[in-house]
């Protein structure tokens, strides 16, 4: 395969106490097939665990030495636990995946192959999504053809944060400081030569689903408003409803003055519905209008994106490229 090429997988960690060590009796496995011209690095982003996952961590990084261990001092998110092991993967390579084996392993050498083909971005596209329900499965498909409707930047469809990415890619992203994070949006917008590789999604091995309802909604969310302006043209969701209520209202109204004339000024129902619908309309846009200047308010603070409590088995050139990148930060 000619010179040694070095691999650097990131996997965010959030409470994952039961599948860690599966998890990496797989992936070890895969990564030593690749073979000896192929070196590797395994960072583990403890996103504030709550379980036992920092001490399964620890000891596997004092069984293998290609394991590192980067703790955050808070829950951050999943985006930014996939930032943080991005920021500090030295590999020529680096792959994101999700710990909970839902994003078999087994997937990276055709990515690695690819890679070497010469592709900068190599992701994973989702097949088949095994052990998720119908209305999930089509919630999610309807959300990136949504996203990609609303978006100037073409998001891969069926596609997660399961991907491969040359350095140049991943230097890139390192530049990219903004605190609303939507990473495979912001790989999609930095270009270069892209291509998946379709696999199946396994279910998860075991343990609960982390991304609820309310995580999912906030990450869509994010998606859309960080790559497109069209949702400033139309409403947000409390205008919605309350438009919808004006509706019901003005049945209600309708119904009332067919039942009893007497009942319903003359006039009134007109000026009621104008003032419901037009009310709504308002809080609308204004909902959608106060989600960017939130995310403009977030921004402009220039906080870190992250804070690291520990850091096990990071080399001290990273602990000096981290260094220079704050004081970039707070010079700028």
């Amino acid at each position: 395969m000619g010179s040694v090429r070095f691999l650097s997988i990131v996997v965010p960690v959030y409470c994952e106490q039961e599948v860690i060590n599966e998890f990496y009796i797989r992936l070890k496995s895969v990564l030593d097939q690749l073979g000896a011209s192929v070196k590797y690095e395994v960072i583990f982003v403890n996103d504030c665990s709550r379980d036992d996952s920092i001490a399964l961590l620890k000891a596997l990084n004092k069984k293998d030495a290609s394991v590192k261990v980067i703790s955050l001092a808070r829950n951050f998110g999943h985006q930014i636990a996939i930032t943080v092991g991005i920021d500090y993967a030295k590999g020529d390579a680096v792959v994101v995946m999700d710990g909970d084996l839902q994003d078999p392993p087994e997937v990276i050498p055709d990515m690695f192959n690819k890679w070497i083909e010469g592709y900068k971005v190599v992701y994973g596209v989702r097949r088949e999504r095994r052990g998720e329900g119908l209305m999930k499965v089509n919630v999610a498909k309807m959300f990136y053809r949504f996203l990609n409707l609303m978006s100037t930047i073409k998001i891969p469809t069926d596609v997660g944060d399961f991907r491969l990415m040359d350095r140049v890619v991943v230097n890139t992203l390192k530049t990219m400081r903004e605190e609303n994070r939507y990473v495979r949006g912001l790989v999609a917008w930095v270009g270069f030569s892209q291509t998946g590789v379709y696999f199946d999604r396994d279910p998860r091995y075991a343990g609960k689903a982390k991304y609820t309802l309310s995580k999912l909604t906030r990450l869509a969310m994010s998606g859309i408003t960080s790559f497109s302006e069209k949702p400033l043209y139309f409403s947000s969701y409390l205008g919605l409803v309350v438009t919808l209520l004006s509706f019901a209202g003005s049945l209600w109204i309708i119904i009332g003055k067919m039942m009893n004339q007497a009942l319903v000024i003359q006039g009134w129902t007109t000026i009621m519905l104008a003032i419901f619908f037009f009310g709504g309309v308002q809080l609308f846009s204004m909902g959608i209008i106060g989600q960017y200047i939130a995310k403009i308010y977030n921004e402009v603070k220039r906080r870190p994106l992250y804070v690291i409590q520990e850091k096990i088995g990071i080399e001290e050139q990273n602990l000096l490229q981290d260094a220079e990148r704050l004081r970039e930060q707070g010079a700028s």
